[in-house]
C-alpha cells in the first residue's frame, strides 16, 4: 500500500511545479525578504514596517484620515486604527478632529518623527542599495515596466 501512495506522490509531483510557478514564488521571496530587512533595519527607531509606511505617507500628505491611510496601506480599519495608537504612544503622531466632522480623525506628524525621518530615509536607502546591488538602471526599469504591467493584468481579473 504505501509503494502506491509513493507512485501516486511522484505522478503529481512530475511537471507539478513549473518554471513560472517557481517565478511566482520568487516573486512572493522579495517582498519577504525586503520586509525583513527593513524591520531589521528600522527596530532601533521601535517600528515596524508598516508604521514606517504610515509615517510615509503622513510625509507625503500629512492630514490624512484613517480611512485615506487605510486605503493607501491597504489595511483594514481597525489595523490602521492599531498603527496609529502605537505611534500616538511613540508621540510620533496625532489625532486631530476633522474641521465640521468630529467622528472622523486627520492624522498628523509630531515633531519627534520629523526629527527622525532622515534617519529613516537613510536606512531605506541603505535596504535599497543592498537588494539592488549589481543590477543595472536599466535592468530595474525593465523590471519596474514588467511588473506594472503584471499589475495591470491582475487587476482585469
Amino acid at each position: 500500500m504505501m509503494n502506491e501512495a509513493a507512485t501516486i506522490s511522484s505522478k503529481l509531483r512530475d511537471g507539478f511545479i513549473n518554471e513560472t510557478d517557481e517565478f511566482a514564488f520568487l516573486l512572493e521571496e522579495v517582498p519577504r525578504v525586503m520586509r525583513k530587512a527593513f524591520e531589521d533595519s528600522i527596530a532601533r527607531f521601535g517600528l515596524t514596517r508598516t508604521q514606517w509606511r504610515t509615517l510615509a505617507y503622513l510625509i507625503k500628505a500629512e492630514g490624512m484620515t484613517q480611512t485615506e491611510l487605510a486605503n493607501c496601506l491597504e489595511l483594514e480599519r481597525a489595523t490602521i486604527g492599531l498603527t496609529i495608537d502605537y505611534l500616538e504612544k511613540l508621540e510620533f503622531v496625532e489625532r486631530r478632529h476633522a474641521e465640521g466632522d468630529r467622528r472622523v480623525w486627520r492624522i498628523f506628524l509630531l515633531p519627534k518623527a520629523i526629527d527622525i525621518i532622515p534617519q529613516l530615509r537613510k536606512e531605506a536607502n541603505a535596504v535599497y542599495e543592498i537588494m539592488f546591488k549589481g543590477i543595472s538602471n536599466a535592468d530595474i526599469a525593465k523590471m519596474r515596466s514588467t511588473m506594472g504591467k503584471m499589475t495591470h493584468n491582475l487587476r482585469d481579473i
